[in-house]
């Protein structure tokens, strides 16, 4: 139990997770050599290597510096190799959904017991409207589910939930299809696929919330820089938020409109943040994010059209919440609940456990700060932000609190624990 907290000296969080996926995947739809540097080696990013390594593209073993020979937008391969096996990632199985659409064969896809609980039909959906067939194997709109991929033909979409995964989902599904789609988002989603396509020059239009790509024959290789994960990112910034002194600088952040929401919420909160932009490369702009320590947090209130910017950081706000003054209230996050965990649920159920002031919602939570001491073991239930959001908290000033499943981070994460320890020191008060 720590008598006080400090945080000092700076941190290179890993490369962002959803910018690694999609580095791999158009590496290996490129026609030639292309290299990717920083990506995250996570368990999730194995998992989109492995799929597209049984599909029939020859990706190599994940690596921070690593060379990638692609072999173009229809796989090598006469049929897949193997089950493409998805892990715990969502964003692996519906991203390499829309590839395997346009693929001349059947693809079985699988997932461990988390990713199997999670819906799928919102992603077969579309590929049916273009052409493909899916069948569930074992119970509808969860996994397994086998896609029998093809001759594709156009669409135009219009998704019924704000999501980037469904969004490039039915992109990559007319780029390898070599057909023009329209997606329409209700509300703007994380723009990765698009910005990353148009580097490549994809003719990739937005318009009125209309997404559209036009037909293309071959992917240019590309040299990629994978910038910092603003998600991993959160859970220091919240920590320095939380610390009673110093100061915590995280460099190499990707910096994007879709992604910050968790930083501009913090500074609605009280604390006490900087930002400076840094570089600019084909995988988007970074920046350097400061966070003082010392100040009190405040209660907020955060609306549905904040929820996109900062969906994968809302179980640390809860956390953060924990320790504010007053009544922090989140609506419009019903997507929590079709996470990795029902989020809404476990978090405050976990939050109650320790000794906090929490409320589910169907569609998000309350939480009412107090300073009261938090002790006792928290259940993540193989969640990974679930984890790393209550190992922040677990930091903090006179908190005795354990978590069941520390290891459950890799997926996201590996060295979480490590970095956590590194920048954090307990002084008495």
């Amino acid at each position: 139990m720590r008598e006080s907290l400090e945080v000092q000296g700076s941190l290179r969080v890993p490369g962002d997770k959803s910018v690694s996926h999609r580095a791999l995947m158009l590496a290996a739809l490129a026609r030639g050599t292309s290299t990717i540097r920083g990506i995250l080696e996570s368990a999730d990013v194995h998992s989109t290597a492995g799929v597209l390594r049984a599909l029939g593209w020859p990706v190599p073993d994940v690596s921070p510096d690593m060379r990638v020979e692609g072999s173009g937008l229809q796989s090598p391969a006469r049929a897949a190799l193997a089950t493409l096996e998805c892990g715990n990632s969502g964003t692996t199985t519906r991203l390499t959904a829309g590839i395997a659409a346009a693929q001349p064969f059947a693809s079985v896809f699988t997932g461990d017991d988390s990713l199997s609980r999670r819906p799928m039909r919102r992603v077969a959906q579309p590929l049916e409207a273009m052409g493909a067939r899916v069948e569930w194997l074992h119970a509808p709109d969860r996994l397994p589910m086998r896609i029998h991929g093809g001759a594709l033909r156009s669409v135009s979409w219009e998704l019924e939930v704000a999501s980037a995964q469904l969004k490039s989902a039915i992109l990559l599904a007319g780029l390898c299809g070599g057909v023009a789609v329209r997606v329409r988002e209700p509300a703007p989603t994380r723009d990765h696929t698009e910005q990353m396509l148009r580097a490549l020059g994809v003719p990739v239009g937005s318009d009125g919330g209309w997404i559209t790509l036009g037909p293309v024959t071959s992917l240019p290789p590309a040299n990629w820089h994978v910038p910092g994960d603003p998600s991993s990112a959160a859970f220091f910034l919240g920590l320095a938020a939380l610390a009673d002194r110093g100061e915590l600088a995280l460099d190499g952040v990707l910096a994007s409109p879709f992604r910050d929401g968790f930083v501009r919420v913090l500074q609605r909160m009280g604390a006490d943040v900087t930002r400076e932009e840094s570089n600019e490369g084909r995988a988007g702009s970074t920046e350097r994010i400061v966070v003082r320590a010392g100040g009190p947090l405040r209660a907020i209130t955060v609306v549905p059209d904040e929820i996109p910017a900062m969906i994968d950081e809302l179980p640390l706000l809860a956390v953060l919440a924990s320790r504010a003054e007053g009544e922090t209230v989140v609506r419009g996050a019903s997507e929590l609940r079709v996470k990795e965990s029902d989020r809404i649920a476990v978090t405050v159920a976990n939050l109650r456990a320790i000794g906090a002031d929490a409320e589910e919602l169907p569609d998000g939570f309350i939480v009412r700060g107090n300073d009261a001491p938090l002790r006792g073991l928290v259940q993540v239930h193989a969640d990974h932000r679930i984890a790393m959001a209550f190992g922040v908290l677990a930091a903090t000033k006179g908190a005795d609190i354990r978590i069941d499943d520390p290891e459950c981070v890799a997926v996201s994460y590996p060295g979480f624990w490590g970095d956590l320890e590194r920048v954090t020191r307990a002084r008495l008060a």
